[in-house]
């Protein structure tokens, strides 16, 4: 049984399946004028190739109206705070995503302020782990380190790093 956990504050989608997350995505949530619900809904219809282009590649629908999963080309808004509550992936994120989310699929979106609000279902996982981080302007493998509560020694051998100080925007990190 598939499953989606998207934690706003991470501002990360969490694919599960069988209560075993298969992968994160970074993702990019609603601005704070126009934010992302907070609660669990269903995808309800994917389109391919949605006519609105700014919703990119693959829309999924939401069981609230007019919110969804979708895909984006405006890539530089993923990690932030930009929509207008929907939930922003990247188009190839969300085109590897799409065929493996069925109609039917439980979302559940939380603020991911409280330890408490995530542990407080019993049928999600308590902490998310593993996935990819795409460094931003800014970002050091420290910080990268800290913020998913992995030893620097992990994040450097998971990505074969021969120079800590030597990341770039754009880049992928494996989280392990």
């Amino acid at each position: 049984m598939e499953k989606i956990l998207i934690n706003l504050a991470e501002r990360r989608l969490y694919f599960y399946k069988n209560d075993t997350l298969v992968k994160s995505y970074p993702v990019a949530i609603g601005k704070p004028e126009t934010p992302t619900p907070v609660g669990t809904f269903t995808i309800v219809n994917k389109i391919v190739n949605p006519a609105n282009k700014f919703l990119g590649t693959r829309w999924m629908g939401l069981s609230i109206p007019r919110y969804g999963i979708h895909g984006t080309p405006l890539t530089w808004t993923i990690g932030t705070m930009a929509s207008h509550g929907c939930v922003r992936m990247y188009n190839w994120d969300v085109e590897e995503l799409f065929p493996q989310v069925p109609i039917g699929t439980t979302v559940k979106i939380i603020s991911g302020k409280t330890k408490k609000e995530s542990e407080k279902d019993k049928d999600w996982p308590k902490k998310p782990v593993g996935g990819r981080y795409i460094v931003k302007k800014g970002d050091s493998l420290w910080k990268i380190a800290r913020r998913y509560g992995v030893s620097l020694e992990k994040l450097i051998q998971a990505n074969n790093i021969k120079n800590p100080d030597m990341i770039y925007p754009g880049q992928e990190i494996v989280i392990p």
